[in-house]
């Protein structure tokens, strides 16, 4: 999964307004395909985090069930997903979502799962 996001992990300006490519993400569903996504910021707050894409792309082709998730920072390191992206996989996977687990920090093999991160959500 980490060489998936890295691999398109590019950041780049498509215009005065619109850049890409600063965070890039993997997840993988339940049967194992690895689908990636790359943030795309804009001045009027009208992007998606990389992660939200990677989901995004994992539901045009054809599946809807997250096993794992890992995004890469600018600086290389990992990190956890923001609430948009937990409310997103939450609402998607209701009654299965705190299984998902996300990748912290790939250098020390730090997992944790998305109940852990979300443990009051409003969907059980």
């Amino acid at each position: 999964m980490y060489d998936a996001a890295k691999s398109v992990l590019c950041e780049r300006r498509i215009s005065d307004y619109v850049t890409c490519g600063e965070v890039s993400a993997a997840v993988r569903s339940k049967s194992g395909r690895i689908y990636t996504g790359v943030c795309v910021d804009t001045c009027s707050t009208l992007g998606i985090c990389a992660e939200r894409n990677a989901i995004f792309n994992m539901i045009t082709n054809g599946e809807q069930e997250i096993d794992k998730v890992l995004c890469i920072l600018p600086d290389g390191s990992n990190g956890a997903p923001c609430g948009a992206c937990r409310e997103l996989m939450v609402q998607m996977m209701a009654g299965k979502y705190r299984d998902i687990e996300i990748m912290l920090d790939i250098k020390s093999g730090r997992i944790a799962k998305l109940g852990d991160l979300t443990p009051e959500w409003w969907i059980k």
